[in-house]
C-alpha cells in the first residue's frame, strides 16, 4: 500500500509541476494575399488549393498558420475591406506575416488596381511597417507564375511584369526577408515542361468531379499536388531567409518529376 501511495503522490506532484510550468507561447504565421495562397471550399470534391491552405501540414511544434488570403484580393482591396486591420488586431510579438500580392493589383478594376511603383509599393511598405510595429516579422514574396507558355512551348510568358519587380525593390528598401516566388515557380513549371506541368494546376477532365462537371483548364490556380509542392518550395526558401522558422519545418525527400 505504501508503494502505491508513493506512486500516487509522485504522479500528483508531476501533474502539479506541469500545471504550473510556463507554457511555450504559440507562434502564429499570418498569411495575407490572393487566391493562389487562399483557403478553398471543399464542396463537391473541389480539388483547388491555395498553397497557404496546406502549409500547416508541413509544420510541427508550437506554431500555427492563420491564413487570411482571399480570392480576388489585391493589396488595395485587402486594406480597403478592413482585412488588414483584422490581422493587425491579432498580431503579437514573435509572430510572422507572409505577404504575397500582385495577381490582382495588375488588373484594371478600380477597386483592385494599384500602380506597381507607387501605390503597390506603398501598400507593401505599410504591411511591413505595421507588422514590425507589432513586434512581428514580415516576410515578403512576389507572385507565383501563371502556366502560360511562349510560342516555343519551353519558356513561360511574363504575365506579371513590374508587379514582380516592385516587391524586390520594397524588400531592398525595407531590409525585409524576401522570397522570389516568381523565379522559383518559373523554374519549377518550366522544368516540368508544358505537358507535365498541368499536374500542378486546375486541369480537370470533364465528367470526373461534381464541382466541375464540364471540366476545367485553369493555369493560375493550384490543385492539391501543386499546392503541396509549391508550399514546400517556397517555405524551404523562407527558412533560408528566416532561420528561426527552420525547427518548425518537417522536411521530406524532394519530389522527382517524370
Amino acid at each position: 500500500m505504501k508503494t502505491i501511495s508513493r506512486i500516487a503522490a509522485a504522479a500528483l506532484i508531476f501533474i502539479l509541476c506541469c500545471a504550473f510550468m510556463p507554457q511555450q507561447p504559440v507562434i502564429t504565421i499570418f498569411m495575407i494575399g490572393d487566391s493562389t495562397m487562399a483557403n478553398k471550399s471543399l464542396d463537391k470534391g473541389n480539388t483547388e488549393r491555395g498553397w497557404g491552405m496546406v502549409l500547416g501540414e508541413m509544420l510541427q511544434g508550437s506554431i500555427r498558420v492563420d491564413n487570411h488570403a482571399v480570392n480576388g484580393r489585391s493589396s488595395k482591396s485587402f486594406i480597403d475591406e478592413g482585412r488588414w486591420d483584422k490581422v493587425l488586431e491579432k498580431l503579437h510579438p514573435g509572430d510572422y506575416v507572409i505577404i504575397q500580392f500582385g495577381h490582382n493589383d495588375e488588373k484594371p478594376k478600380a477597386d483592385r488596381h494599384t500602380d506597381p511603383y507607387t501605390s503597390f509599393k506603398d501598400n507593401l511598405h505599410r504591411f511591413i511597417r505595421e507588422t514590425r510595429e507589432k513586434g512581428a516579422t514580415p516576410i515578403l514574396l512576389n507572385s507565383i507564375v501563371r502556366r502560360k507558355f511562349d510560342a516555343d512551348s519551353i519558356h513561360l510568358a511574363d504575365t506579371h511584369g513590374d508587379y514582380v519587380i516592385a516587391p524586390k525593390q520594397v524588400a531592398e528598401e525595407a531590409h525585409v526577408a524576401f522570397v522570389d516566388a516568381e523565379l522559383l515557380t518559373r523554374r519549377l513549371v518550366e522544368g516540368m515542361g508544358k505537358e507535365h506541368s498541368k499536374q500542378l494546376f486546375m486541369w480537370v477532365p470533364a465528367g470526373e468531379y461534381e464541382f466541375a462537371p464540364e471540366g476545367k483548364q485553369d493555369d493560375t490556380h493550384l490543385n492539391i499536388q501543386g499546392a503541396h509542392i509549391v508550399a514546400r518550395l517556397l517555405f524551404e526558401q523562407i527558412i533560408n531567409e528566416v532561420p528561426a522558422l527552420r525547427p518548425y519545418y518537417i522536411p521530406v525527400e524532394r519530389q522527382r518529376y517524370p
